[in-house]
């Protein structure tokens, strides 16, 4: 069970700062009270999507949260000084990443990062002992931004703060992402000619593919994860989290099975809160080098948009799968923007 609201407050004193001597900041989740003091604080910038607009309408759908919003309130004046929204699946019970944080106008910039950090700790800390017991990476923090990012220097000022306010929470390791879109209008692929597509009922069955696409993957998460779970384990989340969290069909999902009638991988389109996705393919370590993986993907889209009427799918890759990008391309995919994921090592 998790922890009750007044047992997460914590107080954060400020010390050898600019803010007034003595000054306490109490931390604490959001209670709907609140709203009014905090919306006017959440307004886009360069390196946060945050809104006033976008939290209400998150809110309403149970994406964003009272006790997934935690705040730092000034204890003198009650004004809240920084903003952390964590955004979750409305069928789950704890969230899945980190959305943004903000903090005051009022809030020096010598003291801002220390601020940032203590409520980015502190949510982290609650979402942990609402675990029950199981251990929990805190959740990843995702930052969406143009593809020249580096060259920008707004972007990166905007950045520079949130990076390393997530770094002394423990949000050390980067990963950038490829953020890629297609539409109709780029051409729907034509059916393969090597590979056919076959729906499959048994669970197990995917499992099972997906602990095997595993070995020598480029999916650096799926990876990562299975370093410290197994395999197995990680096999099993996936599956699950495609079939129970994300809004996709389960009807949607296929095998690819080459002229011989040998499995050599599989698809998964899907759809989450925003947009239809390519979701997960994988190719089987000795089928890898055939291009079977652009097969797969044109697969993907013409389900998505021959049976489903997708008139848009997006697709994230990692920076560092290239042969994922390229067939992205051929495909017709724009690459449009790039996502930054900051996680704990």
């Amino acid at each position: 069970m998790a922890p009750e609201l007044d047992e997460l407050n914590t107080q954060y004193r400020f010390q050898e700062t600019d803010l007034p001597a003595g000054e306490v900041v109490t931390i604490r989740p959001l209670v709907e009270s609140d709203l009014d003091a905090v919306l006017p604080l959440l307004v886009r910038d360069p390196a946060s999507p945050l809104s006033a607009e976008s939290y209400k309408e998150k809110f309403d759908l149970r994406q964003y949260r009272p006790e997934w919003t935690w705040l730092a309130v000034d204890d003198a004046s009650g004004a809240p000084l920084a903003v952390a929204v964590w955004w979750g699946s409305p069928t789950e019970n704890a969230p899945g990443a980190l959305d943004g944080v903000v903090t005051s106008p009022a809030v020096p910039d010598a003291d801002r990062i220390d601020l940032a950090a203590a409520v980015l700790r502190a949510g982290q800390e609650a979402f942990a002992a609402g675990a029950e017991g199981q251990a929990r990476r805190p959740p990843e923090y995702h930052v969406f931004v143009p593809g020249d990012w580096r060259d920008r220097p707004e972007v990166v000022a905007a950045l520079q703060w949130r990076v390393e306010a997530a770094r002394r929470a423990g949000l050390s390791d980067l990963l950038e992402r490829l953020r890629y879109e297609w539409t109709p209008q780029a051409g729907i692929p034509e059916p393969s000619q090597r590979l056919t597509f076959h729906p499959e009922p048994d669970d197990e069955v995917f499992a099972g593919l997906f602990a095997a696409v595993l070995t020598d993957s480029l999916d650096h998460t799926s990876v990562l994860e299975a370093a410290t779970v197994g395999a197995e384990a990680q096999a099993r989340s996936d599956l699950e989290f495609y079939r129970d969290v994300m809004l996709g069909e389960r009807s949607w999902w296929r095998v690819a099975k080459d002229a011989d009638g040998v499995t050599v991988g599989f698809g998964f389109p899907s759809r989450n809160p925003g947009a239809h996705v390519v979701g997960y393919l994988g190719v089987l370590p000795e089928h890898r080098g055939k291009g079977y993986a652009g097969d797969i993907l044109d697969e993907i889209l013409r389900i998505l948009a021959l049976e489903v009427g997708a008139e848009m799918v997006r697709s994230d890759t990692d920076l560092a799968n290239v042969p994922m990008a390229a067939a992205m391309e051929r495909a017709g995919f724009v690459n449009f923007a790039r996502r930054l994921v900051f996680s704990a090592p």
